[in-house]
């Protein structure tokens, strides 16, 4: 029998500190977004967008579009463009929309498997993409600009569709033979991992739309995953109690990160061990991550200690993820609470700030072609 999934999703805007979460409580399903600032949370069925005034008289008060979606909403993602970004699709003469630079979309992935793509500052619809035939679980947005939309769903399929061509649906990505739970491009914008249902975790060249590999390791659904911020690591949280780093350009795990001890054996950790882990975000320092799971706690690590920073309580946890700038850690639980923490800071030390330089522009092969000492590559493929 497949887990009974509460909807969740929570996002911070590229940018600045705008949050955007959604959760499900007592039947109804919200998606409310606000700036920074904006402490007042309410329950709704609709889609609440705010922005600030720029009237003075009303600067600290938001202004909201409310959107009614249509549908249960478990899933959204944050997008822009970039005006020299073309399409993917050549010999396209004529578009419906021209997205300008400043202009913000918010993607939302329906229950009845369609995504709705919405300007979030006059809240008006510009696109309805209709192709997939289960929940919407997941959506993200390429880095680059371009307005490539990867969506995940039940339907055991990812769908490609670019913006900037009225929404055409370029590619269906198949191989998971369950349901797909999420999906993340790499920074640069060339790979994208999806996780799923059955311990799959899957890597995708997204410019030839092939699979590069599958990970194997986990022991239970795999379902949140992120890149870190020069894509040289991956992180994927399971429901086997453990989250993984992984080096996606070998297959290797590097780390492992346990909310569970001792380590249950794999028979333990496939059931249902009340520890399962819901969320995995990283820092944009690349440095640390937060996980939150079942046990009522979510956890602050350093990719390179054994043992959580920090650890906070938190009941009925959905989901996590980290501001832009790192300052900020927010969480979302089954009640449509949202809850943040002032995250440790830390001035990342020069030779971590050269190695995340380094490993944006090169893979782990290249790395270990570098004419330099053994410790200097271990340290530049994060193995030690």
């Amino acid at each position: 029998m497949e887990p009974k999934e509460p909807q969740r999703a929570a996002r911070f805007r590229g940018g600045d500190s705008e949050l955007s979460f959604k959760y499900i409580g007592a039947g109804r399903s919200s998606v409310i977004g606000l700036l920074h600032g904006t402490k007042n949370i309410t329950n709704s069925s609709s889609l609440r967008l705010s922005r600030q005034n720029s009237d003075g008289g009303q600067k600290n008060k938001p202004r909201e579009h409310i959107i009614d979606c249509g549908d249960i909403v478990w899933s959204l993602a944050f997008g822009s463009s970039v005006p020299e970004k073309q399409s993917r699709c050549v010999n396209i003469e004529w578009h419906r929309f021209r997205f300008g630079q400043d202009q913000l979309l918010l993607a939302t992935g329906l229950n009845n498997g369609r995504i709705k793509i919405w300007d979030v500052y006059t809240g008006k619809l510009l696109l309805n993409l209709v192709d997939h035939t289960e929940v919407v679980r997941d959506l993200t947005f390429a880095p680059d600009g371009s307005l490539i939309l990867v969506s995940a769903s039940r339907d055991k399929t990812l769908r490609v569709w670019d913006l900037k061509d009225d929404g055409n649906m370029m590619k269906v990505l198949r191989g998971h033979q369950n349901w797909v739970y999420s999906c993340v491009f790499s920074p640069d914008s060339s790979m994208l991992c999806s996780v799923g249902a059955s311990k799959t975790v899957f890597l995708w060249n997204m410019d030839k739309y092939t699979m590069i590999r599958k990970l194997e390791g986990h022991h239970h659904d795999v379902v949140a995953c992120d890149f870190s911020p020069d894509g040289a690591l991956l992180a994927t949280a399971s429901y086997d109690t453990r989250v993984y780093i992984w080096d996606p350009h070998t297959g290797d795990i590097l780390i492992e990160f346990g909310h569970l001890f001792p380590p249950p054996t794999p028979i333990f950790a496939g059931g249902a061990n009340d520890r399962w882990v819901r969320s995995v975000s990283f820092s944009h320092d690349g440095l640390h991550i937060a996980s939150l799971a079942d046990d009522k706690m979510v956890r602050f690590w350093r990719i390179d200690e054994d043992y959580p920073v920090q650890v906070a309580p938190l009941s009925n946890g959905l989901c996590c993820a980290f501001s832009t700038d790192g300052s900020v850690l927010a969480a979302g639980t089954h009640d449509g609470s949202v809850y943040f923490w002032a995250t440790p800071r830390q001035v990342p030390s020069l030779q971590h700030l050269c190695r995340m330089s380094i490993r944006r522009v090169m893979p782990t092969q290249e790395v270990q072609g570098l004419p330099v000492p053994s410790k200097v590559l271990e340290f530049l493929s994060y193995r030690i």
